[in-house]
């Protein structure tokens, strides 16, 4: 994919997908419950070789799921190590899930969660700031398979963080082995404010890890090393741990294990949603696009006809977001998913993907199937659920499993509470 250079509306637009222009027939589908009794599951994870599947719930547990049964007794429990959650939203908690690409040998896992402020001094973050992102290993349990050990919590990286929200903080290993980490731009909206860089946003500077992908090598230091061919090694102007920039809330990416392809859904700001394939050293527009369409943080919601993006990667899918597009609109905050390589021939090679919810007040969540064309450019369609009366439920995150198929994690509430959420098997309707 060519960078784009001075960017119009018209040029942008042209040979992208549209919300106009993807108006497209409904995909049929039903939604299977696969297990039920979860707190705001967000991520599912398979490692190769086991016959369990991992969970994560908001509040901070990591739950099993064997044979379609939920075990009682959690796998990890770190809820003492996050901020008190707010009942109604919050975007706080355990985030991400991944495990070594030789699990089976060192028993080795990774977790994303928010943590408690650690402002080592600085007393502008300790009344301004509201916590710390970290990424930290455990290891399995020598005396049991289905627990972690507690006390082998090993901090891998912490990133200060100025409002509660934009956390992104996604992880998984790529098939080089290295670890990859999404980054919200720090929180609030506009890319702006306390803990933002006021001449660029954080989306833009090179020199903070906020708003960027970051990769980096579990295996090559303590606690982590660099790797060689990261695009900024060497540079004083950028961090090295940057593998992308430009975004804003990259809140849910995939490795698609047909290509390798790392596909984020980056939530956007009032008007568009996007998704993006991720390149080495991609700038992918934030804050100065919002998707294809040029961005003025103080005025947000009325975007310029032109702006200088020079270098700038454009989102292979595009939408509106109800917000502030209601005509037409498919959402209010994408939710990235996975590359169908199941059992059903018909969608082999599909992005499955969604939105939490048309509304904040009524649960009504989408999902969405995207294909790549031989040429590169991509369409989408919108699935019909088929087996449901009323709405879907708010859409959370999508899970994988050994075999490629491909789950979505619900939610019939706004906030981390209670334990009545439901993972879906999707499947088509007929």
């Amino acid at each position: 994919m060519s960078p784009a250079r001075t960017l119009t509306v018209a040029s942008a637009l042209a040979g992208l997908l549209t919300a106009g222009a993807a108006a497209r027939a409904d995909v049929p589908i039903k939604l299977e419950p696969f297990v039920t009794g979860l707190n705001s599951p967000l991520a599912m994870v398979q490692p190769e070789g086991d016959d369990r599947t991992f969970v994560i719930e908001q509040f901070g547990r990591v739950r099993i799921v064997r044979d379609g049964q939920l075990e009682p007794e959690p796998f990890l429990d770190i809820r003492n190590l996050i901020p008190q959650l707010w009942k109604d939203f919050d975007e706080r908690g355990l985030l991400g899930l991944a495990f070594h690409p030789s699990f089976r040998e060192n028993g080795r896992f990774y977790v994303a969660y928010t943590a408690h402020l650690d402002f080592q001094g600085d007393l502008a973050k300790q009344f301004w700031w509201d916590h710390t992102n970290v990424v930290a290993e455990y290891k399995v349990s020598a005396e049991d398979p289905d627990a972690a050990d507690p006390k082998s919590g090993k901090i891998v990286t912490s990133i200060d963080w100025p409002q509660f929200n934009h956390n992104g903080h996604w992880i998984g290993f790529g098939k080089d082995g290295m670890l990859y980490i999404s980054t919200g731009d720090g929180g609030y909206a506009n890319d702006w404010g306390i803990g933002h860089n006021v001449t660029e946003g954080n989306g833009q500077d090179l020199t903070t890890l906020l708003g960027k992908i970051l990769r980096i090598d579990v295996d090559g230091g303590d606690p982590y090393g660099i790797p060689d061919d990261n695009p900024f090694v060497g540079r004083n102007d950028a961090l090295p741990e940057i593998w992308a920039y430009g975004l804003r809330n990259p809140w849910r990416c995939s490795f698609d294990t047909g290509s390798d392809r790392l596909i984020c859904a980056d939530v956007q700001q009032n008007s568009y949603e996007e998704v993006s394939v991720i390149e080495k050293g991609g700038n992918y527009g934030w804050r100065k696009m919002e998707a294809t369409h040029c961005f003025d943080y103080q005025d947000p919601d009325n975007h310029p006809k032109t702006c200088d993006s020079d270098g700038m990667i454009l989102p292979v899918l595009e939408y509106q977001n109800c917000t502030a597009k209601p005509d037409g609109c498919k959402g209010i905050s994408v939710t990235g998913g996975y590359v169908y390589q199941g059992g059903q021939d018909a969608w082999k090679g599909k992005y499955i993907f969604g939105d939490w919810s048309k509304s904040f007040g009524e649960m009504d969540g989408q999902i969405f199937v995207g294909s790549r064309a031989g040429d590169g450019s991509w369409t989408m369609d919108t699935a019909e659920v088929t087996n449901m009366e009323g709405n879907t439920p708010y859409v959370l995150a999508f899970g994988q499993d050994a075999a490629g198929e491909v789950y979505a994690l619900t939610s019939i509430t706004t906030g981390p509470v209670g334990g009545l959420d439901t993972i879906y098997k999707i499947v088509p309707a007929n």
